[in-house]
């Protein structure tokens, strides 16, 4: 089972390497677009629809996916624009609800439209990210994959208070701790090797600190988006999102830290 997971990591590692620094926009676009569909088709699950449903949903996530990405770096006007804004209300306002009243949904309609306002803008924000830099993008997936790493192992070793027993038994407080530890020496390490600086944070005093603030909350999303899914897998009674990755899950096992994350750092990031 390790070597199975650990032999996984290193296909979907190389791939995306491969991916964000080789492929033209175009095929970015459609490889975001396949992602949006995959992942689409595992919330739809998680939802409790049918194949034929799923297969609606995701078909009009990927359409929604490929136009939101072709539609990134039209301005401030432009569509993006408005989907980091919804992005962010869900995620600040929505999620939290969720999270900690468990609604059981009679209809899919409400996680169906949670979905859309999850995985359309997170397709925008990894077009953004990548047309600014795919530096950029991999160091943002950076704060995610230490965070995620960090909380492991700090939480296996020092975990004693459990972050949220009802929704994720294996989340502790000390692993929390321990990701924003790690966060805050690569936020340092970021600023002393000349890192790119966020927009939002270029003529801001100390922007230094600021920034330390920014990765650290960011990891805070991504820990959220973590705890969101496994909320959703309770209540759909599975352990996993889907059976895609050998080792791994699902899609929305390996990637829903980062749905919360990529809008935010596109925001901040970005023109």
């Amino acid at each position: 089972m390790l070597r199975e997971r650990i032999l996984t990591a290193i296909v979907l590692l190389a791939g995306l390497l491969a991916s964000v620094l080789w492929l033209p926009r175009v095929g970015w676009i459609a490889l975001v677009g396949v992602f949006v569909a995959a992942a689409a088709w595992e919330w739809a699950s998680l939802a409790r629809l049918g194949s034929l449903s799923r297969g609606v949903y995701a078909g009009a996530m990927l359409a929604a996916g490929i136009w939101a990405g072709w539609d990134t770096g039209a301005g401030v006007h432009s569509v993006s624009s408005w989907l980091y804004g919804a992005a962010v209300v869900f995620w600040a306002v929505l999620a939290p609800v969720w999270l900690w009243e468990r609604p059981a949904f009679a209809n899919p309609v409400m996680p169906l439209a949670a979905g859309a306002a999850v995985l359309v803008p997170c397709a925008a924000a990894m077009v953004a990210l990548r047309g600014e830099s795919p530096a950029v993008l991999l160091a943002i997936m950076a704060v995610v994959w230490i965070s995620d790493i960090s909380a492991y192992f700090f939480g296996r070793r020092c975990g004693r208070n459990k972050l949220a027993p009802s929704i994720s038994p294996g989340k502790t407080w000390e692993g929390v701790y321990g990701a924003f530890a790690a966060v805050t020496v690569y936020a340092c390490g970021w600023i002393a090797v000349g890192g790119p600086k966020p927009l939002a944070l270029r003529h801001v005093a100390l922007s230094e600190f600021w920034f330390v603030l920014m990765l650290l909350v960011l990891a805070g999303a991504g820990i959220a988006g973590d705890l969101l899914e496994s909320q959703m897998k309770r209540q759909a009674g599975v352990k996993d999102s889907g059976a895609l990755l050998p080792g791994h899950g699902g899609v929305l096992d390996r990637v829903d830290a980062l749905l919360p994350v990529l809008p935010l750092a596109a925001i901040i990031f970005t023109n």
